[in-house]
């Protein structure tokens, strides 16, 4: 599964969703990680309006099963569960990716909590998205 971490210094968790300019993207399984890009959205953050400012980052985050965050606004939260993406809070500024990252892999060997199997669910997608989909295009 693909996990992603919001960051300004590719080591701790510690950049707001919304003003995040870099985050990372791991592959995560129960045999370990490996990192696998850092999307990068300096130059799509120019826009004025918050709502075009998020776009490119769900589009971007469709295919993560989690994104670790400082903090996040409400609407952006509703949109990332919407698309399947569950967001979490990370417990500081100061918590490390790697952490996160070793803590997850012994979790997937063990027996992942309920919230953790919800997320590893294949995501569906129903007709109403699809078309809400097509209209924010």
């Amino acid at each position: 599964m693909k996990i992603a971490f919001t960051t300004s210094d590719r080591v701790h968790i510690n950049a707001h969703f919304g003003a995040a300019d870099e985050i990372d993207v791991y592959e995560v399984s129960d045999e370990g990680y490996r990192f696998l890009e850092t999307l990068n959205f300096d130059d799509q953050l120019q826009e004025e309006n918050n709502e075009s400012r998020l776009a490119p980052k769900l589009a971007a985050l469709e295919d993560c099963t989690i994104i670790y965050v400082v903090a996040i606004g409400g609407s952006a939260a509703a949109r990332l569960i919407k698309k399947g993406v569950t967001p979490v809070k990370a417990r500081s500024e100061e918590e490390e990716i790697s952490e996160v990252l070793n803590k997850l892999v012994k979790t997937l060997k063990g027996n992942p909590p309920p919230w953790l199997r919800k997320a590893l669910q294949p995501k569906t997608t129903n007709f109403a998205d699809e078309i809400e989909d097509e209209a924010t295009v």
